[in-house]
């Protein structure tokens, strides 16, 4: 599946909550798939939370 389909169907999936379960509901699926987001890109090894958290760690 491309980026381009990929972000067509979040953008609906969001359409249809925002449509039917309210502002609130929109709210937590977006939140919920930002931290989807962030999952993905630590598994695909493309985001390094071990680098943040070096930094983190190395400023005490």
């Amino acid at each position: 599946m491309s980026r381009t389909s990929l972000g067509l169907v979040v953008g609906l999936v969001l359409g249809i909550v925002a449509y039917f379960g309210g502002f609130m509901a929109f709210l937590v699926v977006t939140f919920f798939a930002a931290v989807g987001l962030v999952v993905g890109l630590v598994l695909d090894g493309r985001l390094d939370l071990g680098a943040l958290v070096g930094r983190a760690t190395d400023r005490r």
